[in-house]
C-alpha cells in the first residue's frame, strides 16, 4: 500500500473520528486496496466493507469528466451560469447504495448520429439536476444532447428533462414534442405531491405570449447581468403538457424543491441594480404569493483559511428539506474549479438570517455544518476535502449521500497530488490538485464516512439521490375563479395589491400615521407620499434577437430599461389598493405631489397572479434585517386602521363609515370598488369633512398637457387600461422639453421675450459668436463630443463635465495647477523623477481640469440638483410647466436612461 493510500486511510479515521468521545468505537470504514493509478495518485481496485445498515435502495448518479479547456486548464463551475454545457456526463445506475453493487450506464447509447438526416453528434452529452418521486419510482433529471456539427450555437440543442421509470426501465423525454422541447432550457426538475413537475427554464412561456401585447417579438429576455437567458419556474405535466410559467424573476430562479408543506422552495438570484444576491423564496405551485424564506442579507457566511478573514462571501446552492423539516444546501463559492463547498443545514422554521445581528455579526444561529470538521469554502485549499453535492435518506438515520474530494496539493518536485497534510501545505510551490470526487454514505451524528464508489482520476461524481420513498407533502389546490378568487379580475388578467401603509417600516412608524390621516390636523399638501408609481421591467433581447446599441441604457446599465404601468393615489393613512396587471415583473414607488421619489427604489421585482390579492404592511429599508415579505416572521403592523365599526375616520366625512381593522384603501374598494391604475397624477379630496374645513383643492398632472411627444399611446391619453404603457426616451421626449419654443409676443409677432432653453443653453449666442453656456450647460441635441453615444445635452446633465471658458476667442476647458493630498502644486518630471523644464529653464507646471458635479442623477429626482432653479424664487422659475416637470422626474427616477424600449434604440 503506497503512501498515498495509507494517508487517506488514516486521514478518514482522523478526520471524522477526532470530534467523537475518545471511548467511542471506531466506525469509519478503511479502503482494503489501494492501486497506485498514475503515480500513486488514483484510488481503485479492492474489496469494501458493506456498509452495517443495508441501503436497499436503488442509488443513480452522475459521472463526469473534469472539463478542461484548449489549454488543458479546469473550466469553473458558475452558479450563475446555469445553462452551461459540459459533455461528458452520464447516468449511472446501482440497484443498492452499496459499495460491491453493480452499476449500469442508463444513458448508454442515447444519441446516435443519423447522417443521411444530416444530425451528427459532436463529442459526449451532459446530466444534472436528478430528483426522485416521492413513491421512489420515478427518476427525472435534466439533460442536454451533445452539439451538432455545422449548426451555429443558437441552434444547438436544448436542456431538457428527462424521465426513467425503475420498473419498466423505460427512459424518455419528458416533452415529445422536438419543437416544444426546444423552445428553452429546462433544467432543475422536482415532483409536486400530485405528480406533476416543477422546473426552471428559459422558455418564460407566459412573458413571452405577453410581448405580443406590447408590439415586440416573441423572445426570451435575458437577465439582468445580460449573459444568458433568464431562467423561471414553469411547471407541467409529467407527460410534457399544460406547460405554465410561475415565476417572473428578471434574473434566474434556480433548484426549485417541494417542502412539506406544499410550497416550492427555491434560489432566486435578486440582482436589480446593485443588489446581487442569491437567497431562498417560497411559492405556491400555481405562481401564488411570493414570499421571502431565508438569507438575503446571509450572502457571506462562507470560510476561508484565513482566520483573520471572517465569514466571506458564499452561495447556498440546491437546497432540498430534511427529514426534520431543516434545509440543506451545499455552501459554495458562487463561481471556481473547486465545484464544492460545505454541507450547510439551515433552520428556516425559526430564522431568516444566518446571524443574530445585522452585518454578518453576533451568533450564527440560522445554520450550521454538518461536517465534522471545517471545511473551506471560499476557494483555497480545505484540508476536509470539500462536497459537490448531498442527499438526505429519509430512514430515520442521519445518513447523507454524499459527493466528497479529499484535498489534495501537487508536489512541486515530482508534479505528482500529495495529501494535504501540515507538512505538505506548508511546503513552498504547491498548488491545487484537481478534485478529486468519490461517492460516500456519510453520518453526521455517528461521525462516520464509508465509500460507495471509489473516485476515478479525472473523473468526479458529481451528485447522487436514492430511490426511497418520502413522505409526500401536502397539497397546495389551486384557486378557482367565481369561488375562491375573483372571476372578473381572473379574466382581465389583474390582480389586486393592497398596502397597509407606506408610513409602516419594517414594523416602525416612520411617523404618526392617525395624525397624518386625521385631515384637521394634516392637509393633503403636508402629507409626503401622495401617489404610488407601478413600473415594469422590460425584457432585454440577446444580440441574435436585436442587435441594439447597448448605449441605449444611457449613462447606467443598473435599471437598464423600465416602462411605467401607471399612479395611484395614496390615501391620507398611507393605504393602497388597486388593480395591477398579472404575470409580470413590477416594482413600486412612493410618490410626493410632484411625481418624485420620496425613498429607495423598491428593488425587489414584485409578481402577481390572476386573481390574487397581495398584502403587505408597508414599505422596507433596503439595509434592515427585519424579516419583510415572509408573513409568518415579518413584524405586525403598526396601523391598526378603523379603531370601530360603524363610524368614520376621524374628521372625515360621515358618509364613509368604516370598519374595524379598515384601512382607508380597503374602505374606499369596499364602497366604490378596486381602483384601476392611471396614467396621470390626479388628486381629489374624498376625505375631508366640510363641516369642519374645507376640503383640499383637487390637482393634476396630466401628460396630455405636454407640447412636446407625450410618451405613451393615443388610445391611452385618453383612456388610461391594463395594457397602457409609458415608455420614456431621451432623444424622443425629454430633448423636445429643450427645444421646444418659448417665445413671448406682440400683437404684431416680435419676438419680446424667448425662454426657448437651447436659445439660451447653447455653444453660441444670438449673434452667432461663440460663448460658454450660461451656468455651463449646453443642452443642444447634436452628437456629443465628449461620448459620441449621446447627444451633447444627455452628456451635459448626466455626466460630471469639465468647466469651460472663453479663451482666445473659443471655449476651451478651464485649467487649473494639479496639487498632491498635501496642497503642494505638481510640475512634470521625466522617468527618474527630475523635473522637467521649459524653454526658458522653467518647472512645467502638471495642469489639469475642473469638473463640475452633474446636475441629473440617475438616483432619481430627488438626488438632482436640477429642478431647484424651477422652483418658487428660482431663477427659472414657471419656465417649465408642471407636466414638463413631471415628465423628467419620473425618467430621472426610473434611472434616466437613453432609450427604455431596445426594439426603438438604434442598431448596431
Amino acid at each position: 500500500m503506497n503512501d498515498f493510500c495509507t494517508f487517506f486511510a488514516r486521514a478518514r479515521r482522523l478526520s471524522i473520528s477526532s470530534l467523537l468521545s475518545p471511548i467511542a468505537p471506531l466506525a469509519v470504514a478503511v479502503l482494503a486496496g489501494c492501486s497506485g493509478g498514475s503515480g500513486g495518485s488514483g484510488l481503485g481496485g479492492g474489496e469494501q466493507a458493506e456498509d452495517p445498515v443495508v441501503v436497499d435502495y436503488p442509488v443513480v448518479y452522475v459521472r463526469r469528466t473534469l472539463n478542461r479547456d484548449e489549454d488543458g486548464v479546469l473550466m469553473g463551475s458558475d452558479i450563475y451560469a446555469p445553462s452551461t454545457f459540459n459533455p461528458g456526463a452520464e447516468l449511472v445506475l446501482r440497484d443498492r447504495a452499496t459499495a460491491s453493487a453493480p452499476e449500469r450506464v442508463l444513458t448508454t447509447d442515447l444519441f446516435v448520429s443519423d447522417e443521411a438526416a444530416g444530425i451528427v453528434f459532436e463529442g459526449g452529452y451532459d446530466v444534472k439536476d436528478l430528483a426522485v418521486s416521492h413513491d421512489g419510482k420515478t427518476l427525472a433529471f435534466a439533460m442536454r444532447a451533445p452539439n451538432i456539427e455545422g449548426l451555429d450555437d443558437d441552434e444547438q440543442p436544448s436542456w431538457n428533462i428527462w424521465l426513467y421509470d425503475f420498473a419498466s426501465a423505460e427512459l424518455k423525454r419528458a416533452i415529445p414534442s422536438d419543437l416544444i422541447a426546444e423552445e428553452g432550457d429546462d433544467i432543475a426538475p422536482a415532483f409536486l405531491p400530485d405528480g406533476r413537475i416543477v422546473f426552471t427554464s428559459t422558455r418564460q412561456r407566459r412573458s413571452r405570449a405577453l410581448l405580443l401585447d406590447d408590439n415586440k417579438p416573441q423572445f426570451s429576455a435575458l437577465a439582468e447581468d445580460l449573459e444568458e437567458p433568464a431562467f423561471v419556474l414553469h411547471v407541467m405535466e409529467q407527460d410534457g403538457s399544460n406547460i405554465r410559467q410561475i415565476s417572473y424573476n428578471q434574473s434566474h430562479d434556480l433548484s426549485p424543491t417541494v417542502l412539506a408543506s406544499g410550497r416550492v422552495l427555491f434560489s432566486r438570484w435578486d440582482n436589480m441594480g446593485t443588489l446581487d444576491r442569491l437567497s431562498l423564496y417560497t411559492v405556491k405551485p400555481d405562481g401564488t404569493d411570493l414570499q421571502f424564506h431565508y438569507g438575503y442579507h446571509s450572502q457571506a457566511t462562507g470560510t476561508s483559511a484565513d482566520p483573520q478573514s471572517g465569514p466571506v462571501p458564499a452561495a447556498f446552492s440546491k437546497p432540498q428539506q430534511m427529514p426534520d423539516g431543516r434545509i440543506l444546501v451545499t455552501l459554495r463559492s458562487p463561481e471556481g474549479i473547486t465545484y464544492g463547498g460545505d454541507m450547510v443545514v439551515i433552520d428556516a422554521e425559526n430564522f431568516t438570517e444566518a446571524y443574530s445581528e445585522p452585518e454578518q455579526q453576533g451568533v450564527l444561529q440560522g445554520q450550521e455544518s454538518l461536517s465534522v470538521e471545517q471545511v473551506i469554502t471560499d476557494g483555497g485549499l480545505s484540508p476536509h476535502g470539500l462536497f459537490a453535492n448531498a442527499w438526505a435518506f429519509h430512514d430515520g438515520t442521519s445518513r447523507l449521500l454524499v459527493s466528497w474530494s479529499e484535498c489534495r496539493v501537487i508536489d512541486p518536485a515530482t508534479e505528482l497530488p500529495q495529501p494535504c497534510t501540515d507538512d505538505w501545505l506548508a511546503t513552498e510551490g504547491i498548488v491545487p490538485a484537481d478534485p478529486l470526487y468519490g461517492l460516500w454514505i456519510y453520518d453526521y451524528k455517528e461521525g462516520t464516512q464509508r465509500p460507495i464508489i471509489q473516485p476515478i482520476e479525472g473523473q468526479m461524481i458529481s451528485e447522487a439521490v436514492t430511490a426511497d420513498t418520502r413522505p409526500v407533502p401536502a397539497f397546495i389546490p389551486e384557486p378557482i375563479p367565481g369561488i375562491d378568487i375573483d372571476r372578473d379580475l381572473y379574466d382581465a388578467g389583474l390582480a389586486i395589491l393592497d398596502i397597509r401603509s407606506v408610513y409602516d417600516f419594517d414594523g416602525v412608524a416612520a411617523l404618526d400615521i392617525a395624525a397624518v390621516a386625521d385631515p384637521l390636523q394634516t392637509s393633503a399638501a403636508e402629507r409626503p407620499a401622495r401617489f404610488l408609481r407601478v413600473v415594469k421591467a422590460v425584457g432585454i433581447p440577446d444580440r441574435d434577437t436585436l442587435d441594439f446599441d447597448r448605449a441605449a441604457f444611457g449613462r447606467s446599465r443598473a435599471q437598464l430599461m423600465r416602462e411605467i404601468i401607471g399612479y395611484t393615489p395614496i390615501q391620507p393613512d398611507g393605504s393602497v389598493r388597486v388593480k395591477v396587471p398579472a404575470d409580470m415583473p413590477l416594482a413600486i414607488s412612493v410618490v410626493d405631489a410632484n411625481g418624485r421619489r420620496i425613498v429607495g427604489r423598491h428593488n425587489n421585482w414584485l409578481q402577481f397572479r390572476a386573481g390574487e390579492i397581495r398584502k403587505c404592511q408597508g414599505c422596507h429599508s433596503r439595509d434592515s434585517e427585519v424579516a419583510h415579505g415572509r408573513t409568518d416572521k415579518e413584524p405586525a403592523s403598526v396601523w391598526a386602521g378603523a379603531p370601530t365599526s360603524g363610524a368614520p375616520f376621524a374628521n372625515t366625512e360621515p358618509a364613509l363609515s368604516a370598519n374595524m381593522g379598515e384601512t382607508m384603501a380597503q374602505l374606499l374598494a369596499r364602497i366604490a370598488g378596486n381602483p384601476s391604475l392611471e396614467g396621470d397624477l390626479k388628486f381629489s379630496d374624498q376625505w375631508t369633512d366640510p363641516a369642519l374645513r374645507a376640503k383640499d383643492p383637487s390637482s393634476a398632472l396630466l401628460m396630455s398637457e405636454l407640447q412636446t411627444p407625450v410618451p405613451t399611446s393615443v388610445a391611452c391619453q385618453s383612456t388610461w387600461s391594463a395594457d397602457c404603457r409609458s415608455v420614456i426616451h431621451y432623444p424622443t421626449h425629454i430633448q423636445p422639453i429643450w427645444d421646444l419654443p418659448r417665445q413671448l409676443t406682440d400683437d404684431l409677432g416680435n419676438v419680446l421675450e424667448d425662454h426657448t432653453c437651447t436659445g439660451c443653453h447653447s455653444n453660441r449666442d444670438a449673434a452667432g459668436m461663440s460663448q460658454v453656456p450660461p451656468g455651463q450647460l449646453d443642452l443642444r441635441a447634436d452628437q456629443s463630443g465628449v461620448n459620441t453615444n449621446f447627444s451633447t445635452s444627455y452628456v451635459e446633465l448626466v455626466f460630471d463635465n469639465p468647466t469651460e471658458e472663453l479663451r482666445d476667442g473659443a471655449v476651451q476647458n478651464v485649467l487649473v495647477q494639479d496639487t498632491d493630498d498635501n496642497g503642494n502644486p505638481l510640475f512634470e518630471v521625466d522617468e527618474n523623477g527630475d523635473l522637467v523644464l521649459d524653454s526658458d529653464g522653467n518647472p512645467i507646471p502638471v495642469m489639469v481640469t475642473v469638473n463640475i458635479e452633474r446636475i441629473m442623477n440617475t438616483a432619481g429626482a430627488n438626488a438632482s440638483r436640477f429642478f431647484s432653479v424651477f422652483a418658487a424664487g428660482g431663477v427659472h422659475e414657471g419656465e417649465l410647466s408642471a407636466a414638463e416637470l413631471r415628465l423628467i422626474s419620473e425618467w430621472l427616477d426610473i434611472g434616466a436612461q437613453y432609450y427604455n424600449n431596445p426594439f426603438d434604440a438604434p442598431v448596431n
